[in-house]
């Protein structure tokens, strides 16, 4: 439950100060290696989200979140500061789900394609992607659940 937490936490917009965890606990530095943090960059406006490694080569995140230019950071535990574990990656290819509607955000998931040598996804199983989560923890106002999609992760991270 923990992880998804965290998960929780990363995942949330600007709106619901992202930088909050609500009802949990700093996690011990480097210990959740699969999550990842999202720069993206529509013109001048830069946007942060979560995500998490689902592959070495593959970050799973909101599709909301997509961009002109995103990097991915790896290996961070606090990413106000430099950490020798850092990675900052440049992303290859952004893959939105080919049902994805900005207006409801339904089917809220995309892939995008981090670089060869990222950490190794540990044995945590993700549950979801929270678009637009609330500032005190109740329900989200719109929730992902990744095992719905996975049909579509796997076929597309076979695909490239």
């Amino acid at each position: 439950m923990q992880p998804l937490l965290l998960l929780v936490a990363f995942l949330l917009t600007n709106r619901a100060k992202a930088g909050e965890i609500i009802g949990g606990h700093e996690a011990k530095p480097h210990s959740r290696p699969y999550m990842a943090y999202l720069q993206s960059w529509n013109q001048d406006v830069r946007r942060r989200c979560g995500g998490f490694l689902v592959r070495e080569d593959f970050v799973l995140t909101a599709a909301h979140c997509h961009g002109s230019s995103i990097k991915v950071t790896l290996g961070a535990h606090n990413i106000k500061q430099q950490e020798r574990t850092q990675q900052v990656i440049g992303v290859r290819r952004a893959i939105c789900h080919p049902d994805y509607n900005p207006k409801n955000f339904s089917n809220d998931i995309m892939l995008l394609k981090g670089d060869s040598g990222g950490p190794l996804v540990c044995d945590n199983v993700a549950q979801g992607i929270v678009s637009y989560g609330q500032e005190d923890g109740s329900t989200p106002r719109a929730f992902t659940k990744v095992s719905s999609f996975l049909p579509w992760i796997k076929k597309t991270m076979k695909s490239l």
